[in-house]
């Protein structure tokens, strides 16, 4: 396997909960009013440090969309997903972006999100229906 090469963010970081990598910037996040199956999510225009799984439809509250899971590139946990497509016109405005979830990422303050909200499946923008 070759040598593995990271981008370091200057900012407010948002990094992997697991093992710190950089992942994305606070000026980078379009959205906070997102949910997953373990709470809160944020949407941001950018991410890095990140690798692309297979893309799947999957029905989310807002509609058909095309997605695929994103994992660290440093230690290969699952941190959300990317929008390849969205099949609803007024939904187009998340295509090539990502979602980040809270509970696994560390915040820029220093804050972590390790607990699991109990309110994650009442609702919200987006949220698996798995």
């Amino acid at each position: 396997m070759g040598r593995l090469f990271q981008v370091t963010l200057d900012g407010k970081i948002y990094s992997c909960r697991h093992c710190k990598a950089h992942l994305a910037l606070s000026d980078d996040i379009v959205s906070k009013a997102f949910q997953c199956k373990h709470g809160k999510a944020y949407l941001f225009s950018k991410v890095v440090n990140v690798t692309v799984g297979a893309k799947e439809d999957r029905l989310m509250m807002t509609g058909l969309h095309t997605v695929a899971d994103i994992y660290c590139v440093k230690c290969g946990s699952i941190v959300g997903w990317t929008y390849e497509t969205a099949h609803d016109r007024s939904q187009k405005y998340k295509e090539g972006k990502s979602v980040l979830e809270r509970f696994k990422l560390d915040g820029p303050d220093g804050s972590n999100y390790y607990w699991v909200s109990h309110e994650a499946h009442i609702g919200g923008s987006d949220q698996d229906d798995v």
